[in-house]
């Protein structure tokens, strides 16, 4: 059985007209082709839907029956059409830990203010995670703070991030000079590896060290601050991520003898994902 919607949308108009000459002229179809889809339904159902007096069609037991269900499937693709008309689509947001916990709460906020029922999904996890998952296509779009290096995806420059060395406010490195030596010998607490935030720590910070000493990997942010504010050793995190706790003295910027330590966040998306409208309107709220 293979009823369109066609037909159900004739079959609609033919008992509220009572004919299919004036359905045909609501219709904007020939006489013809109404009949042709009445008779198709009905002949699909196996049963008649209307009694035929005379010239004029008298809906029976069968068409009240099939009445209520067929407007209410016209209705629902009608649903569907308004969905994608006005690109209400369901999008799937995947970032890395420091966007997705310091960054996106604001973007998400102001998206919200302004489509509060559209549906948004977002996961967090780590860069590698995102990028996995755009590969496999279970997210829209990525949002990561490291470079992508998959051939199958686009990476697009999105904002710039500055990364800050620090320590709890009793740590010895506090006193006199901050040298790379000094740097060396402290216990170094930092993210595991496959997050962005330890990829680009090894190549701007690390990579300088005489030698490096780690104390620990922690697998999020908060964790770290804690483990350095209780003086297990010393970190390096975006300075979005500590903010809060440098205005109120609990834990203290290190200056380090190296050049700003900065990095891009970048944007990724599958090279063969349609950005759709819904996709690239939620993509300009993310410019701040």
């Amino acid at each position: 059985m293979h009823i369109t919607l066609r037909q159900l949308e004739v079959f609609a108009e033919v008992l509220k007209s009572g004919s299919t000459t004036q359905a045909s002229q609501m219709l904007s179809l020939s006489q013809s082709a109404v009949s042709a889809a009445l008779t198709d339904l009905e002949g699909q159902l196996g049963v008649q839907l209307f009694d035929r007096v005379g010239k004029r069609l008298v809906v029976n037991e069968h068409g009240r029956l099939l009445y209520p269900r067929a407007l209410a499937t016209l209705e629902q693709a009608t649903e569907i059409e308004q969905l994608f008309r006005e690109d209400n689509g369901h999008i799937r947001v995947f970032a890395s830990s420091t966007i997705g916990n310091y960054i996106l709460p604001e973007i998400i906020a102001r998206y919200r203010r302004d489509f509060p029922a559209l549906p948004l999904e977002l996961s967090v996890g780590n860069s590698q995670d995102v990028i996995n998952a755009v590969s496999d296509f279970r997210v829209d779009i990525g949002l990561i703070e490291g470079p992508c290096h998959a051939a199958e995806i686009i990476a697009e420059p999105w904002l710039e991030d500055e990364l800050v060395v620090f320590a709890a406010p009793g740590s010895s490195l506090l006193t006199g000079d901050v040298t790379l030596a000094r740097l060396a010998e402290a216990p170094w607490i930092l993210r595991e590896r496959g997050s962005g935030t330890r990829e680009i720590v090894d190549y701007l910070l690390l990579s300088h060290l005489p030698e490096f000493h780690m104390g620990m990997e922690l697998g999020n942010s908060e964790a770290i601050k804690h483990a350095v504010r209780h003086g297990l050793g010393i970190s390096c995190l975006s300075r979005r991520v500590i903010a809060e706790q440098l205005d109120s003295g609990t834990l203290v910027e290190l200056q380090v003898p190296l050049p700003r330590l900065t990095r891009m966040l970048w944007r990724i998306h599958h090279r063969q994902k349609h950005l759709s409208n819904a996709l690239s309107r939620f993509s300009r709220y993310c410019e701040i």
